[in-house]
Order: structure tokens, then C-alpha cells, then sequence
């Protein structure tokens, strides 16, 4: 049973993004494809940057003994495909909500954590040698309407509350300084963060982990999961995986019926982007563009965007609710125009790439980290509510360390801890969702 079009979730059917294109191969060896029968202490369901992360410090830093399974190859998923913003926060709830529901020093310990994410991306990088090619320092953050500024200002004072130096641009210095569309009215720049190649990372921390002793597996996606005394059971098409721990690291691809106290609880969203060709000298100027920082604006369905290393433009937003190739092809008409609405000045630019992935949301709209509350020795880190570069290999990380004994549950900040909280029957979250985007877009104005 899956929510989207069996397509979504199909590894043979070409994802025909850029960062494809671009990166290197991942390197002979790596994935070890197919897993036969194994026992082991860890098995890590997912390859994307939580699981990768996690295996490699398990291996690394603990010695375990370490099988990670993909359904796809290494960073088929979202950790594969996203905009590549290493940014924070990975929340769908406002600053205000954070500190209304976990009072203010949890809320800057999670501000904090997040802080300590985008550190680690860039360490990971250096100590791995892995060339992720880093753009801009920080995001802005961009009002699409006038309106929108008020919201910026206090955005502005919650954030130094939590102990970071924003800094708020009107419309006219922004389009000085960085960029100037139909959808500009001031920014705020958040000094945290960058931007980054997605798939690069990915393969990267693959790298990292086989080098660590891990031992991964493309093409292994896991089909039933079977108890079996203290050992976990973990079926693929070609082998058994028996473990004393799990982890799940599936985020927005957790297929339906996985595991029956996690999946109902997550929502999985679609989200789409495309790049184009080349920007000429005169495109850019067209926009007056003179800027590498990621930038995302204050739509509840946001776009997202930055000027990639080769000149490229990425242009990201949130998609549809089936999946089907048709709908695709929808959404890519639709992105198109609205990128020559927002930047009339390169509506004659043609698109070379689009592609879409899942990412994942929750009830309560914040990620979920630890260990199940009625199923002990299975563990989770997922739900990035589409802002996971920096977060899900700090959760890796973290999972490692609760694993390995070095950390306790206090050590996950309030805001992540705990299972996802239960949605209501959950056979009706495709409509639960349909109904949050259209709200969304009618506050959109």
C-alpha cells in the first residue's frame, strides 16, 4: 500500500535530476547491492543522509557491527534530490508556536542543536574530504508581499531571543545587494547556513560509512519485517537481516504498513523543482541576481531558490497530491510560469531539468527522534518537514550515540523527542492534506 503513485517508489524509473548529472559515481564498492542472509547488531532501514550518518559514526565512533538497506541505490530519496539547502529550522511550526509549546530554553536548545547541525555538514565535509560544493553564508529569508515585513521584524527579534543575529534588508537594499523581483519586499538574512550538492553529500557519507566498516545495501528494499525472540527479522527480495536494534530512517519514502506504530503517524508531501540553463551576464542583470545565499520566501507554500555554481537557476515549491506522471507533467507547466511571474526577467529561459521526491510532516510539525515507546530497540529519526541537510546527519549522529550509550533520552531536545504523536484516523490524511493546502493558499495572498 503506498500514498503516492507506485511510481514515486520505483528505483527503476529515472529521477532526471541535475545533481545527478553533476556528481561523480559513488565509487565501486560502496553499495554492495543485494543483501544475503546476515545477522548483525544494527540494521539501518534507509540510505539516505540519517541512515548514512548513523552508520557511519555506529561504525566509526562505536565499532558496531552495521547493515544499512536501501530500497534504491545509496541517496535515492530525498537526500538525493533536494534544493540543497544545508539551513535551519526543520519545523513547520512559527518561532512564536516553538516557544508557546516548549517554553523558551527548549526552544533555543533546539534553535541550538540546529546551529550545531549545519556545523557538523561542514565537518563532515572537511574530515571526509567530501566535495560538496558550499555556496553563500546563511538564507534570506524574502517577504513576497508587503504585508509580509511586519513578519519579518518579528522574526527578526524571535531569533535573537534564541541567540542568532539576523539581519532585516528593506526592498531597496536587497535589490541592491542581492537580487530584486515581483516577489521582493525586504528580506531577512539568517546567518546560519548554505547551500550545498545534495547528492554529492550523499554519496559522500556513503563513502565515509563503507570506509568506517559499515556495510551497505542498494537495491535491498525491506518487504516484511518479522520478530523473531529478541531479534528483529528485516525480509528483502533477497535475503533476511537479523538484527538486535533497528533504525528507520525512511522519512517521506516510510512505505505504508512498515512498521504499524510509525507509518500512520507520518504524512508524506510532495515537492518539486526545476533548473534551467546557464544564466548569460545580461539574464542575471535582468534581476540584478549578485548573490549565492540560499533564499526561500514567506509563502505558506513557499518557493525556494538559488543561483546554482555553473550559473543554473533552482526553483522549488511544493506539489500535487497523486503522484501520477500526468501531474507531473502539470506542476512543471506550472513552475515554469510562476518562475517567469516572479522573475519576469528570465521567462524566456527554458527549463533543462525537473524532478519531485517526498518529503515528510507530522501532526505536532516537528521532526520525531528516539526509540519506540511500545517497541524497544527500534529506533527513528524522520519527519524534516522539508529541511533535512543539516538536521537528519545531525539525527544519524545522535541515534549513533543513543545507540552506543553515550546519550539519553534528555540529550534529544524537547521539540524532537518521542514518537510522531497519532493522527486521527489515519486513512483520511491524504484529505487532511488536501485540506491544508487549500487553506495555505488562501492565506497565500
Amino acid at each position: 500500500m503506498t500514498w503516492y503513485h507506485p511510481g514515486i517508489y520505483d528505483p527503476a524509473i529515472p529521477v532526471g535530476s541535475y545533481w545527478k548529472d553533476e556528481a561523480p559515481p559513488l565509487g565501486e564498492g560502496v553499495d554492495r547491492g543485494l543483501v544475503p542472509d546476515e545477522t548483525c547488531d544494527v540494521a539501518i532501514i534507509g540510505g539516505g543522509y540519517t541512515g548514512l550518518s548513523c552508520a557511519l559514526h555506529l561504525a566509526h565512533d562505536f565499532n558496531t557491527d552495521v547493515r544499512l538497506l536501501e530500497a534504491g541505490p545509496l541517496g535515492w530519496g530525498a537526500s538525493g534530490r533536494n534544493g540543497g539547502f544545508c539551513t535551519m529550522p526543520p519545523a513547520a511550526l512559527s518561532l512564536d508556536e516553538l516557544i508557546s509549546r516548549y517554553g523558551e530554553d527548549e526552544a533555543r536548545r533546539f534553535i541550538a542543536s540546529q546551529v550545531e547541525a549545519v556545523d557538523l555538514v561542514r565537518d563532515l565535509a572537511r574530515d571526509e574530504n567530501i566535495d560538496i560544493r558550499p555556496q553563500g553564508e546563511g538564507e534570506l529569508h524574502v517577504a513576497h508581499a508587503p504585508s509580509r515585513w511586519r513578519h519579518l521584524e518579528h522574526e527578526r527579534d524571535l531569533l535573537a531571543r534564541l541567540g542568532i543575529a539576523a539581519q532585516l534588508y528593506p526592498r531597496e537594499e536587497v535589490a541592491e545587494k542581492f537580487y530584486d523581483s515581483t516577489e521582493q519586499f525586504g528580506a531577512l538574512h539568517n546567518p546560519v547556513g548554505f547551500g550545498l550538492q545534495p547528492l554529492r553529500f550523499a554519496r559522500g557519507l556513503a563513502f565515509a560509512a563503507d570506509r568506517a566498516g559499515a556495510k551497505l545495501h542498494g537495491s535491498s528494499p525491506v518487504i516484511r519485517w518479522e520478530r523473531a525472540g529478541k531479534l528483529h527479522r528485516l525480509v528483502t527480495p533477497s535475503g533476511t537481516v537479523s538484527a538486535r536494534r533497528v533504525v528507520v530512517a525512511t522519512n517521506g519514502f516510510t512505505q505504508e504498513g512498515l512498521h504499524p506504530d510509525l507509518s500512520p503517524r507520518l504524512i508524506p508531501v510532495m515537492s518539486n523543482i526545476v533548473v534551467t540553463r546557464p544564466l548569460t551576464e545580461a539574464e542575471l542583470a535582468a534581476q540584478n541576481w549578485q548573490t549565492e545565499i540560499p533564499c526561500a520566501n514567506t509563502r505558506n507554500l513557499l518557493f525556494y531558490y538559488r543561483l546554482l555554481p555553473d550559473r543554473r537557476f533552482l526553483f522549488g515549491a511544493r506539489g500535487d497530491l497523486t503522484g501520477r506522471p500526468a501531474d507531473a507533467l502539470r506542476m512543471r507547466g506550472f513552475m515554469e510560469r510562476r518562475l517567469g511571474e516572479v522573475f519576469p526577467g528570465w521567462a524566456h529561459v527554458p527549463v533543462t531539468h525537473n524532478w519531485r521526491g517526498l518529503v515528510c510532516m507530522t501532526l505536532r510539525r516537528t521532526p520525531s527522534i528516539g526509540e519506540l515507546e511500545d517497541d524497544p530497540g527500534v529506533f527513528f529519526a524522520l519527519a524534516w518537514h522539508g529541511n533535512g541537510v543539516a538536521a537528519a546527519p545531525w539525527a544519524g549522529r545522535l541515534l549513533a550515540r543513543l545507540i552506543g550509550g553515550t546519550a539519553g533520552n534528555l540529550d534529544i531536545p524537547a521539540v524532537f523527542r518521542g514518537n510522531p504523536a497519532r493522527i486521527p484516523f489515519p486513512s483520511l490524511r491524504r484529505w487532511y492534506l488536501r485540506g491544508a493546502l487549500g487553506y495555505y493558499r488562501l492565506t497565500d495572498l
